[in-house]
């Protein structure tokens, strides 16, 4: 059998790729900009061949057994990418056949969220344990959802979307899904930036943030002003992290699992956005649940987490779109 897999993890702003081996070790990997091109060829092209530069330079050619792929709204039935709300390309895409052709190796995808938990299961936070949710937050809040072990697809393969939980019915934020008030409008790292617009607009008092352009303000100058006290800045993650801390309760009474695993740039927030949270989470929780879910931080590297999950379906990957249980594809990479 070939050494390798590929393991691709498209995200709303930057594409990691990664060859990694059975036993789940990274040997190289690289980035590219998701942003850069609005046509699907234009960046596939670019793809392939920062992706043939690391594999040629690790003597991967033909030792490449299957490419994994998670990417939002990525389907694992079809192989499909459909309404991507953070993507810049037309969609319904054929990601698997397509990325399939130009390499001439089998794909398999799913959803980037799902390619997270796969790889946190596996190698991370959650071995071990078999009920848990996966919560990314990135450009948007993603979710892998598993249960007695096996992630939840649904019939069609959407399932587990809740980063597009309704978190305020009226007068929400409108999201790129097309609704209004969706969680990732308010606990990603751009609602956390549309947040300190908001604040800033609408209140009065002194704050670090207002010696930078209203428009340019991203999380991370949120987070680098709370860190050195700003009030608003504190605020912005008091707000954030008690919206984020109600959803939590409320998708204890769906799935009742044993942890939250939290992953991405925003994450890294530390006690300015986990304390409000932890504390919103259990003052909503039903009863029965209080003090059962535990929150933990994810234990792989940024890249390395959704790239490994991803990486784990390449050992599944056919040239139609593989039927395979994902945690099936996750134990034989191991």
């Amino acid at each position: 059998m070939k050494p390798y897999v590929l393991g691709i993890d498209i995200g709303g702003t930057n594409t990691v790729f990664g060859i990694v081996d059975a036993r789940g070790v990274v040997i190289a990997s690289n980035s590219i900009k998701t942003q850069k091109y609005h046509k699907f060829e234009d960046y596939l092209n670019e793809l392939y061949t920062e992706a043939m530069k690391i594999i040629e330079a690790n003597d991967a050619v033909d030792k490449i057994y299957g490419i994994g792929i998670g990417a939002p709204n990525a389907n694992y039935y079809t192989g499909m990418i459909d309404s991507a709300a953070n993507l810049p390309w037309e969609t319904p895409l054929p990601l698997a056949e397509l990325v399939s052709k130009k390499f001439g190796i089998p794909v398999a995808i799913t959803n980037d969220a799902n390619a997270a938990a796969i790889g946190e299961m596996t190698y991370g936070a959650a071995r071990g344990l078999k009920d848990f949710i996966m919560i990314t937050l990135g450009t948007g809040v993603g979710s892998g959802i598993v249960i007695n072990g096996q992630l939840v697809y649904g019939h069609d393969g959407y399932a587990g979307e809740l980063g597009h939980l309704i978190v305020k019915r009226n007068n929400g934020r409108l999201c790129g899904c097309g609704r209004t008030g969706c969680l990732e409008t308010y606990c990603s790292a751009t609602g956390v930036a549309r947040t300190a617009r908001e604040f800033l607009e609408t209140r009065t008092e002194p704050s670090l943030l207002r010696n930078l352009p209203i428009e340019d303000i991203t999380s991370k100058d949120v987070y680098d002003a709370a860190i050195n006290g700003d009030k608003i800045a504190k605020e912005i993650f008091e707000y954030t992290g008690k919206i984020l801390g109600e959803s939590m309760a409320d998708m204890m009474v769906f799935s009742s699992p044993e942890a939250f695993i939290l992953f991405g740039g925003l994450a890294k927030s530390g006690e300015l956005l986990l304390k409000p949270m932890r504390e919103a989470m259990e003052k909503n929780m039903l009863p029965i649940f209080k003090g059962k879910a535990k929150v933990l931080l994810s234990e792989l590297k940024e890249a390395d987490a959704a790239v490994l999950g991803a990486s784990a379906l390449g050992w599944e990957a056919k040239p139609m779109p593989a039927a395979a249980p994902a945690t099936a594809a996750a134990t034989a990479a191991v």
